[in-house]
């Protein structure tokens, strides 16, 4: 397909969404809501897509900074859609084509339907074809009336719809495909001559019957795609159907879920084959798992990058951290940014790391902190010891080379190193560093008075 460009109309704010954020900025499964019908119609080869923004407009467009087929178009007032769609006719000075017209709060449109529909407005040398669905309850939606040949003759808003246009159940979904000629020398013929004082974009419709010009429907069959998210319990059902359509195409790669409709996958998250995901996980950003993974119930991971034949157990939370080959975290671990884990290291249960490194078959089994840390390789880190990487000012760090065994209950006051093959006695607090192949001990002696007791009583 050739000389295809979209309009995507996202200049409302949202009312009903009672935020603060331009409604079509809000999160779906990962991602801001407008991304996803601009990247259906990326998909359906549309070059140029102009964004037709008015609410919060810088920030939509940042959106898509530095994305060379994006431009953007200024509704200063929101006078109706079709008044939306005449503020795109500069950008697309020049263009002839088909032109899409999609809703920036659809998320759940796809591309091989936008495909679909281009093929059969083309096939069918029509001017304009309106996307629409078939709904057991068609209340709200307005109707798309046709003739006995299937043409369109008219969409009728419900409250403007007889009794017999209100039995039928095919309705607009606000998704068009339109020539460019026909689009942009009658734009401007739609008048504001309603209820409302609005510019409504179905006029068009009514403009190219009227000169006799083939107006189409093309109807889906799952009316879920062309779900409008007007408020936050519209965009908890949207998000929900996006996560189950990322989940199955997951498994069919080779992922196990045990639960997939109480496992929420972001979009643009990647997992090899093999790994199983247990329930209530949540898993973001741009993380990526590899094969052979097991991720117990109710961890959080977010951009992450995971190796080989990991095992994250149950409660643990992962934050832009990267884990390679047979590595072990959790349960109950916090691994935090910045924090490189190499092959076969364990990390135990209530362990807290922050731009850690810790080198190969090296391991920290529980209640430890470690902050501002560079480990080496095959080191025993013993229960209750803490890097104190902060002075109250600054952060420092603490240097731990190869073969080292710290004992619990040891705190590293930074900076400090301790030299490789080196024995960190239990209770030492180290404040300045350990040659290689030393013992550091730094405790109080023990002192044992006999009969203290049977005096105090």
């Amino acid at each position: 397909m050739e000389n295809i460009a979209a309009v995507v109309l996202a200049a409302g704010k949202g009312t009903r969404m009672k935020s603060g954020i331009v409604k079509v900025l809000h999160p779906a499964a990962g991602r801001p809501m407008i991304t996803w019908p601009v990247d259906a119609a990326r998909l359906a080869g549309a070059a140029p897509i102009v964004l037709v923004v008015g609410h919060q407009a810088n920030a939509v467009s940042n959106t898509f900074r530095g994305a060379d087929d994006i431009l953007c178009a200024m509704q200063e007032e929101q006078l109706g859609t079709g008044h939306a769609v005449a503020c795109a006719k500069g950008a697309l000075q020049g263009f002839n084509g088909t032109v899409l017209i999609l809703c920036g709060d659809t998320p759940l449109l796809r591309g091989e339907t936008l495909r679909e529909l281009i093929a059969f407005h083309r096939g069918q040398e029509a001017v304009l074809t309106v996307l629409t669905a078939r709904m057991d309850d068609p209340h709200g939606y307005g109707r798309v009336v046709r003739d006995q040949s299937g043409q369109v003759l008219a969409i009728v808003e419900q409250k403007d719809a007889t009794p017999e246009q209100q039995a039928i159940t095919e309705i607009n979904s606000g998704i068009y495909c339109m020539e460019s000629d026909f689009l942009f020398s009658n734009i401007s013929s739609i008048s504001s001559n309603n209820a409302q004082n609005e510019f409504y974009l179905t006029d068009l419709l009514s403009i190219a019957v009227n000169k006799g010009l083939t107006c189409l429907a093309r109807c889906i069959a799952d009316a879920d795609e062309i779900m409008g998210v007007n408020d936050r319990g519209q965009l908890a059902m949207a998000s929900t159907i996006l996560r189950q359509r990322i989940n199955h195409e997951l498994m069919c790669s080779g992922v196990s879920m045990i639960d997939p409709g109480h496992t929420y996958i972001d979009h643009g998250v990647a997992i090899g084959p093999d790994t199983i995901i247990h329930p209530n996980c949540t898993i973001g950003g741009n993380t990526v798992i590899g094969s052979n993974c097991t991720i117990e119930g109710s961890v959080t991971i977010d951009s992450c990058q995971i190796g080989n034949d990991c095992h994250i157990k149950a409660g643990s939370v992962l934050e832009s951290s990267e884990l390679q080959d047979d590595v072990t975290v959790g349960p109950m671990a916090h691994l935090r940014s910045g924090t490189v884990l190499q092959d076969h290291v364990k990390i135990g249960n209530f362990v807290e790391t922050k731009k850690a490194v810790m080198g190969k078959g090296s391991k920290a089994s529980h209640l430890t902190y470690l902050g501002d840390a560079e480990i080496g390789s095959d080191v025993n880190i013993g229960c209750g010891t803490i890097t104190c990487n902060y002075d109250g000012v600054k952060k420092h760090r603490t240097v731990i080379g190869d073969n080292v065994f710290i004992g619990s209950d040891v705190q590293l006051v930074a900076p400090v190193t301790v030299g490789s093959n080196s024995l960190v006695a239990a209770g030492t607090t180290v404040t300045k560093n350990v040659p290689q192949d030393s013992l550091a001990i730094a405790r109080v002696p023990q002192v044992n008075k006999e009969g203290w007791r049977l005096k105090k009583k």
